[in-house]
């Protein structure tokens, strides 16, 4: 594996060739190549407005890996952080002979600047972690929430957990967790899940935690028995009304829940998933990597403790986190910057194996980034190394470390 990140952070100048690693295999796809492959290394950023801040601090995340010898050049580009200015700064850097772009920051950024680098035949290394961005050519290197839900929900299956559902947020982020849940259970042969959206209202996420659950079939067909024998207004009945009141409500048809909540729908469920007997013990909670950072405050919830969420191992990142700090005067940098501070990495290492090459950029042997082992692959996907967490009262406990490689891809079909 071409360790990147740790010849950046090192200012080393020479870097190892990749060297393949074992294990299961994954899909790709053929891909394009890109025609230019040499000159400086372009980074769109939005240096003004309202992502002027973030955009700034990726600048000198950026700046820490190019300040390694024998560095190419870097072109910095102000995007304004909208997609009319993405598309004039990539306009501007392929002008000026730039021969791979790192960035820009959003979705709407990145789609804008994609056919003009490709028209061009530049190589993209996009900051977002929206996929649906992924082609030959642009690598969108945030973490997706295809890599998280993979991870946690694989975990989750692998430990017995195979019947899963979701209760997602009717948005964006919700269908493509609830993409990345189909894709999964196929993968490993699991049961199709049953997902659930909700809007933005109290009652819409009632409505849908009680569907899912099927509480009508379950609790309330327990509770109209219970009913039908009272009525009967007999010895007998009262009996059986008495004795059907100790049992137990059934459980609901999955043990594994996908939730896509992270503040305020988060605690309504607290409530919710009890009421409708479909949380733990009987289901394990899963989650977005979004958890980590209120992993402590949720521990303080009995229903959420012991809910699982896969993310990038902190610890992966404290080199960066200690070199950004000390060079900038202690201010510890966004997540981002450490995406950021990947890609400028790999454009320095391409520039040591012979250019920014799309052969170079998806080595099957990936890379060591900053939060772990990463991939490129040809179709413009990207697969990551995370850990798998559960949520505890003394602070979120690694149940499944990231690991140190990633498994070797498939042969591409046409090799």
């Amino acid at each position: 594996m071409a360790t990147a990140a740790a010849l950046a952070l090192a200012g080393c100048s020479t870097a190892p060739r990749p060297t393949a690693t074992g294990g299961e295999v994954s899909s790709m796809q053929p891909t394009a190549h890109a025609t230019r492959t040499q000159g400086p290394v372009a980074l769109l950023v939005p240096l003004t407005g309202p992502y002027g801040a973030i955009g700034q601090s990726i600048e000198k995340a950026v700046k820490l890996a190019f300040s390694a010898p024998g560095a190419p050049r870097l072109d910095v580009e102000n995007t304004g952080g909208t997609a009319a200015g993405a598309a004039s700064a990539a306009h501007n850097a392929i002008g000026k002979g730039a021969g791979l772009i790192l960035g820009p920051l959003t979705m709407a950024e990145a789609r804008a600047v994609t056919p003009i680098a490709q028209s061009a035949g530049v190589n993209v290394l996009a900051f977002t972690n929206d996929d649906s961005v992924a082609r030959p050519g642009i690598w969108p290197l945030g973490i997706s929430p295809d890599q998280q839900v993979g991870r946690v929900v694989s975990y989750a299956i692998e430990s017995g957990r195979t019947r899963t559902a979701a209760i997602l947020p009717d948005n964006l982020f919700g269908r493509l967790m609830a993409a990345a849940l189909r894709r999964t259970t196929a993968r490993l042969g699991a049961p199709p899940p049953h997902i659930g959206y909700y809007s933005a209202s109290f009652s819409s996420l009632n409505a849908t935690t009680r569907s899912i659950s099927q509480f009508d079939s379950r609790g309330a067909g327990l509770m109209s028995r219970i009913r039908a024998a009272r009525d009967e207004d007999s010895a007998a009945g009262r009996r059986l009304a008495a004795k059907l009141r100790s049992e137990p409500v059934p459980p609901p048809p999955f043990d594994a829940l996908l939730l896509g909540a992270t503040s305020e729908d988060l605690a309504e469920l607290q409530t919710f998933l009890p009421y409708y007997e479909a949380g733990p013990p009987q289901v394990q909670l899963m989650g977005p990597a979004l958890w980590s950072s209120r992993a402590r405050a949720m521990a303080t919830h009995e229903v959420l403790r012991g809910a699982i969420y896969a993310a990038p191992d902190p610890s992966a990142g404290l080199p960066f986190n200690q070199k950004f700090e000390a060079t900038y005067g202690g201010v510890t940098p966004p997540s981002i910057d450490k995406v950021a501070f990947d890609a400028a990495a790999i454009s320095v290492l391409a520039a040591h194996e012979g250019g920014y090459k799309t052969s170079v950029l998806t080595a099957s042997s990936g890379f060591s980034g900053t939060d772990g082992p990463l991939r490129l692959l040809p179709n413009g996907h990207v697969e990551r190394g995370l850990a798998v967490f559960r949520i505890e009262p003394n602070g979120p406990k690694v149940v499944s470390p990231a690991p140190q490689t990633l498994p070797s891809p498939a042969p591409s079909p046409n090799a």
